[in-house]
């Protein structure tokens, strides 16, 4: 069901980040005590996850695929809720074009990964010296599957695909990324609540670390208050990167020392998720009062963001928002291309359960923007031996076109609003 941004904002129940923030987290009569303000937030629930798995089957049936897949990671808890982490032993799922789908784990891991199972029961196990491989070929025997194609998820490691090839030679490999791409590019409005609550998290921790930022502070100063702060928030901290001065230059840092100063940029990139689903906001603003070349160099990234947005709609191919971006970058003196000083990487990322997903804006990417799309919105300039500024919200696609997570910074003496 394609929904427009009215009907996102009503089943989400998306919160106005610049509107209900102020109340919800910060008591006047405790202006540093911080709230949890993720309460309401609601994890998907497990006749969506049922439902995501009924089309990769319809997507694998369209496709003459004969099954699918997956070991530990993002796509293994996005379709059956199962948390695991990746090691040399292989635990995964393997979902049929038709029928049930099943697990192979370790024999002494399955009571910890049945724990997480929110559904099905068909659980293989193998001993250490035994071929986990050979129990995904049973699985695909009992569903009468003895060749055809074996779609793999495409972040499976290699040591896993070529197991398979050995265990099931009549079984073809191909790629399983439309498959998957095309279940998780498009997220629903339970998704995008929860990317919402996580975005509000961010930004009400940058809002509380703002005001604490003194001269002289290190890099990790300024990590740890909004780790900190996002995790009382409510939040799953999961990176908060703070570049300083010159350091702001190279879009992800140097080694050299680097304190608060008086006029120095500070450049910090954080995130947090809620309920596995991801935020990505970036903030540049100075300590103390901005140089006239900050300000104008400031103020053209905001530029940028703004094209970005309005470039954005439903149909364009992806790689148009970068080069509408790009171009304007250019008729200001900077890159070309991807040449500094100017913006030296992509306009933005996919982001959903991972802070980087596909499909980007990027050059060259076709890929035409459509409802429950979710992209990052970071233009920056970067002028190396000086400074950067870079700037980044969230969006998602609607029928109405995009809709921000986050407002966009104001100004820079005014980055949060």
């Amino acid at each position: 069901m394609l929904l427009n941004k009215r009907e996102f904002l009503r089943l989400s129940g998306a919160i106005g980040v610049t509107t209900a923030m102020a109340g919800s987290v910060v008591s006047a009569d405790e202006p540093d005590i911080l709230r949890n303000i993720t309460g309401d937030a609601v994890a998907i629930s497990v006749a969506e996850r049922r439902s995501r798995v009924a089309k990769a089957q319809r997507l694998m049936r369209e496709s003459g695929v004969d099954a699918l897949l997956r070991e530990a990671g993002s796509a293994l808890v996005y379709f059956t809720g199962v948390r695991w982490w990746r090691s040399e032993r292989y635990t995964g799922a393997i979902i049929p074009a038709e029928g049930d789908l099943a697990f192979v784990t370790p024999f002494f891991e399955e009571p910890s990964v049945r724990e997480s199972m929110t559904f099905g029961d068909d659980v293989r196990t193998w001993h250490e010296h035994e071929d986990p491989f050979a129990l995904v070929a049973g699985i695909l025997t009992d569903r009468g599957i003895k060749d055809g194609k074996l779609a793999i998820e495409e972040t499976v490691r290699h040591f896993i695909v070529d197991g398979i090839q050995q265990a099931i030679p009549a079984m073809q490999t191909v790629s399983g990324k439309q498959i998957t791409r095309g279940c998780r590019m498009y997220k629903s409005a339970a998704e995008i609540a929860l990317m919402q609550a996580a975005n509000d998290v961010t930004i009400a921790a940058y809002r509380h670390v703002y005001s604490r930022v003194e001269k002289d502070m290190l890099p990790a100063d300024l990590s740890a208050l909004m780790n900190t702060a996002m995790r009382e928030l409510g939040g799953s901290p999961k990176f908060a990167m703070a570049l300083l001065n010159e350091s702001s230059a190279y879009p992800h840092g140097t080694g050299q020392p680097q304190t608060v100063k008086e006029g120095g940029i500070i450049l910090m990139d954080c995130g947090c998720s809620v309920h596995d689903y991801e935020s990505d906001i970036s903030r540049t603003w100075v300590h103390g009062e901005p140089s006239s070349k900050q300000r104008q160099v400031w103020d053209t990234v905001k530029r940028g963001q703004e094209l970005a947005l309005e470039t954005a709609t439903v149909g364009a191919p992806a790689g148009k928002v970068d080069d509408v971006v790009r171009r304007f970058y250019e008729s200001k003196g900077f890159g070309p291309d991807y040449k500094t000083p100017g913006l030296s990487h992509r306009l933005g990322h996919g982001i959903g359960m991972d802070g980087h997903e596909p499909v980007n804006f990027v050059r060259g990417e076709t890929t035409q923007l459509a409802p429950g799309m979710c992209f990052s919105n970071e233009p920056g300039i970067y002028i190396f031996g000086e400074f950067g500024v870079r700037l980044e919200d969230c969006l998602y696609i609607t029928e109405d076109g995009p809709q921000l997570f986050s407002a966009l910074s104001p100004s820079i003496d005014d980055p949060f609003g």
